[in-house]
This record gives structure tokens, sequence and C-alpha cells, in this order.
């Protein structure tokens, strides 16, 4: 029983390592996956067949990772803008390993498209139709559209924070307020007589 714990916590910590490796370099070889993880090669493809295995393994691991987020930031309480600010901050600890997943075409063709992922999409659209049936939130704007526009700034606000360019502490603020800032539904404005 103690060697299958032991196991266990290996491969965690090498899908960590994978997935802080690739979130930094998306090129990163295996080679470089077990150099970083303190493995050998012979090692790592023990526990991922080839680079296919590791990248479907990160994209479970991602997926648990955006449940969990998903989960802690109770998106069926409260204001639904206050909920969005709850999801972008709970998700943000993934977010580079989202961005990299993001990239992974494979992982979004064909029928082996993991169910998790319309799992995640059904719940944050779910967040954002909340929001437009209380008035908050446009309704010019599809759910979908929203919940598309959002992993795309979790993407980007990964990559910027990865290469300096913008604080973590910044990351949760920029994000919703760019979002919220293009998705609140706007007072109307009285139409000029021509």
């Amino acid at each position: 029983m103690r060697y299958s714990c032991l196991m266990a916590v290996d491969r965690d910590h090498v899908l960590r390592t994978a997935a802080a490796l690739l979130t930094r370099k998306s090129t990163a070889t295996m080679d470089e996956v077990a150099k970083a993880a303190g493995i050998s090669r012979a090692t790592l493809h023990r526990h991922f067949a080839g680079r296919d295995a590791l990248v479907r393994a990160l994209e479970s691991l991602g997926i648990a990772e955006c449940e969990a987020a998903l989960d802690a930031a109770r998106p069926d309480e409260g204001a639904a803008r206050d909920a969005v600010h709850r999801l972008v901050r709970e998700i943000e600890p993934a977010a580079a390993l989202l961005a990299f997943l993001y990239t992974e075409n494979q992982l979004f063709e064909g029928e082996e498209q993991n169910a998790g992922w319309a799992r995640i999409d059904d719940r944050i659209a779910a967040l954002f139709r909340r929001g437009q049936q209380s008035g908050e939130f446009r309704i010019d704007l599809t759910p979908a559209w929203l919940t598309e526009a959002l992993y795309g700034l979790l993407a980007s606000g990964a990559w910027a924070v990865s290469e300096g360019r913008v604080a973590r502490n910044d990351f949760t603020h920029m994000i919703v307020e760019l979002l919220l800032g293009g998705a609140l539904r706007q007072p109307e404005q009285p139409r000029e007589e021509s």
C-alpha cells in the first residue's frame, strides 16, 4: 500500500513540474520535462508513454482544477458580477496550465474530447446567463461568447504574468474589469432627434 501511495505522489509531482515547465516553454521536450522533475526519461515514460499521454494527463489535472475553482467560487450565489470575480480569483493558480492547454488543439478536435470541458463550459455559461437574467450583463452577447472571452482573457493574463509584463496581484482585477466592463449592461442613452 505504501508503494502505491509513493507512486501517486511521484506522478503528481511529475505532472505539476511538467505543468510549470510547459506553461513557460510549451515546446519543452520530454527530456526537459524529465530533467525538471528530477527523474530519468525512462521513469517519465513509465508514467506517460509520450507527449500526448502527458498532455492528456495535464488536461485531466486542468479540468479538475477548473471544477474545484468553480466549486469554490460558488457561481450560483450572490450577484453574478461578484461570482465572476470569485471565479477568476479561484482559477488564477491554474490559469497558466489552462493557457497551455488552450493552445493544444488535439484536445479540442475529434470525438475524443474530454467531457470535462463541456461541464466547465456549461457551468460558466450558466453564470453569465444568470447575470443576463438578473439584468447585470448585456443580453446581446451570448453566454457561450462570454465564456470563450473569459478563457481568452485567462490565457492572456497568465502569459502576461509569466512574462513579467503584468504583476500577479493585478491578474484578477485586470480580467474582471476588462470582461465585465464589456459585458455590463449600460444605461440607455436618450436618442438625439435629427
